[in-house]
Order: C-alpha cells, then structure tokens, then sequence
C-alpha cells in the first residue's frame, strides 16, 4: 500500500500521536483497581525533574519499576508481529531498529536501578487476557518492592 503522506507530513502525523493506546489505559485501570498506584512518565518529570529514557507508560517510583506496553507491530512481536511480504525493506528496518533501542532502553534503565517489565500489546488487548495480565504482573510489581 502506497502512502498518500509526503513524508514531511507522514513524520508531523507520526510526532503527534502522543495519547496513551487503548492497551495502555485499560492495562493502567485493572492495576488501579487492584490498588497499585503509578505515574506516567509525563507526570514522573514533572513531581520528580526526571526524565526517564524509553517513555514508560507505568512508573512505580517507590519500587523502581517501570513498565511498557509495546505495540506487536511496531516493535517486533515474535508472535504476531511477523513482517507482511509486501513489506517494504526500510520498514523492516524500522521495526528491527524500534527492537533494538527497546533492547538498549532496558539495559540503560536497568543499570540506572530500575527493574524494566516490557508486556505485548496483545497480552492485555483483549479483554479475556487483560485480568490474568494484570493479576500477573501485580504480583511482579509487588515483589519488586
């Protein structure tokens, strides 16, 4: 499929999505409900002056534990996001690069002294996956501390 974008404006339209993903927020709601409170990274800098590499999308300050929803496709799923034949080779490229800053992200904030919890998008997309996820990684997060 052809992009009807120049890339001028494709990079504008990609720079303004900034809103949390659908996965993101209800993963966020079955955590606070299940009492565990977090900032976003946004609202992490601005109580704390401190910008956190990667962007996480859930901060646990008192237990240093930060976690990521990563999107299946941009990021490199091995389990759903396999590259489509009609892939161009500099999207491939891009989601092997969006893997490999992940990878360096982890290993940055992990020497920083935070415990990194990277989930899949599509380990909380659904909503039969999201309570056992939530469950799960609530337990993670509590032992962390």
């Amino acid at each position: 499929m052809t992009d009807v974008m120049t890339p001028s404006q494709r990079k504008k339209a990609m720079r303004s999505n900034r809103g949390r993903t659908k996965p993101e927020r209800a993963l966020a709601r079955a955590l606070w409900d299940r009492g565990l409170r977090y900032y976003t990274a946004e609202g992490y800098e601005r109580r704390t002056g401190v910008k956190l590499t990667g962007n996480p999308d859930l901060v646990f300050p008192g237990r240093r534990v930060l976690v990521f929803v990563d999107g299946c496709f941009w990021h490199g799923c091995p389990a759903c996001g396999k590259a489509r034949d009609d892939m161009s080779q500099a999207w491939r490229a891009k989601i092997r690069a969006n893997a490999e800053r992940d990878h360096r992200v982890t290993a940055l904030l992990e020497s920083q002294g935070w415990r990194v919890i990277r989930l899949w998008e599509h380990e909380v997309n659904a909503k039969s996956r999201l309570g056992p996820t939530a469950k799960r990684l609530a337990e993670r997060i509590l032992k962390a501390g």
